[in-house]
């Protein structure tokens, strides 16, 4: 029996989380000299060991659900927090597509032979020791793992207090499958205490984690952008758009907004505000907001919006800059597409934003000048997810600019170095 950390509860907090990083540290370079074919076979089984331990995991997960239930947490966060034999499955099958995904690691980025006979190479490796903190999703635990496996990387992990015994469950299945694999368990750590004073010290551990990536609401990105000690890959709030040209298929125009906003209210890729191109046919615009309020959702809105049903009300302006992460929408009339990038920039996240459109000069204009990680023509904003882009998963989608954009994948979990191969060249004075 593998044991889940190297540190004991009966330490404090910041022992816990030194123990377990400097232990990581030690590790990561073992783990980078690790062969593809050795990480496959890892993944491999602990796709399969997923799908066995199935019963075990939902039954800590239903812990999880009634303790979250009896503090009151939102349907939403309890969305997030639940799993089921689908999800499990799912979870194990983003496993598997890493596992088929070409190796990240050793791959030649540029090269270039010099006039002195020197020959240089870009070469991608491991960043090294990851930090991930995240909250409510129990899932993350087995994407995070299985990307920083395949990328070489070490990580250690510290899950929201919401998901604890999901995620413990989960993490004890990736111990095992490590140990089965005469991998060491410290390449996949967990932090095991729900202490606070536990993410503290992790930020500080600078010493021996390289990067810390956040994924979870505003509090907790604020609180990792303030204190982190080390680069940070920030997953900002997901404060989404859908566009309606006046020139979109009625079909599309109906369609995709219900999907955006109300397939999964609860994940970044949920559309929180609907435009509306004050051209667009007030009949189609009829359609899709009763779509929209048939189906559940609430919606506030401009005057404008408000004169197209009575049973929408008036938004504020704090409505726009609003993650519902709910059965909630603000909708907003604007004139053309320059005025709707605009709103778009000001008051959204820089995370996903789509138009719906059948004229390609509007719709180039669009993904051109929207400011955001993920830009999309005619299709719902819920395709905002590594899996859907052929990642296997994704630790986040990153809202930054520098070094990782988007979906948080493979490559975006690997850095650089240079090799220079000379014959003997020396530096003339």
């Amino acid at each position: 029996m593998s044991k889940p950390n190297l540190a004991t509860t009966e330490s404090s907090p910041q022992e816990i989380v030194d123990n377990l990083c400097r232990a990581a540290k030690a590790t990561s370079m073992a783990l980078s000299n690790t062969t593809e074919d050795e990480i496959n076979a890892v993944l491999g089984d602990l796709a399969k060991n997923l799908r066995a331990n199935s019963a075990a995991i939902l039954a800590e997960n239903k812990k999880d659900l009634d303790a979250g239930k009896a503090n009151g947490l939102s349907k939403a966060m309890l969305d997030r927090l639940a799993l089921d034999e689908g999800r499990i499955d799912a979870i194990a099958s983003g496993v598997e597509t890493i596992q088929d995904l070409p190796d990240p690691v050793g791959r030649v980025l540029w090269d270039t032979d010099r006039p002195n006979g020197l020959h240089i190479k870009r070469i991608a490796v491991p960043i090294g020791v990851l930090g991930m903190i995240y909250e409510s999703r129990p899932n993350v635990t087995v994407d995070a793992a299985a990307l920083s496996l395949k990328s070489r990387n070490a990580v250690v992990l510290r899950g929201g207090s919401e998901s604890i015994n999901s995620s413990l469950a989960l993490h004890k299945i990736i111990q095992d499958t490590l140990e089965a694999h005469n991998i060491p368990g410290a390449a996949v750590s967990m932090i095991p205490i729900k202490d606070r004073e536990a993410v503290g010290a992790l930020l500080a551990a600078d010493h021996s984690v390289d990067a810390i990536i956040p994924r979870g609401g505003k509090g907790l990105i604020a609180r990792v952008q303030e204190h982190a000690k080390m680069p940070v890959f920030s997953h900002l709030d997901g404060i989404c758009h859908v566009y309606v040209h006046p020139s979109a298929k009625p079909e599309i125009a109906v369609e995709v907004p219900f999907n955006a906003k109300l397939r999964r209210t609860g994940i970044c890729g949920s559309m929180e505000t609907l435009l509306l191109d004050k051209d667009l046919d007030t009949d189609i615009a009829k359609k899709i907001l009763a779509k929209l309020l048939d189906g559940g959702c609430e919606i506030v809105g401009d005057k404008i919006v408000q004169g197209l049903d009575d049973r929408i009300g008036a938004a504020t302006s704090e409505d726009w800059r609003t993650e519902y992460l709910d059965s909630k929408l603000s909708v907003a009339v604007v004139n053309g597409v320059e005025e709707a990038v605009e709103h778009i920039n000001t008051n959204g996240s820089h995370h996903t934003d789509s138009i719906l459109t059948e004229d390609q000069d509007t719709a180039d204009y669009f993904l051109k000048n929207v400011d955001s990680g993920i830009c999309v023509h005619n299709a719902s904003t819920q395709f905002a997810d590594g899996g859907e882009f052929g990642f296997g998963a994704e630790i986040g989608i990153a809202t930054g600019k520098m070094h990782a954009r988007g979906p948080v994948g493979l490559e975006q979990l690997c850095t650089y170095k240079y090799q220079i191969l000379g014959t003997g060249q020396t530096r003339p004075s």
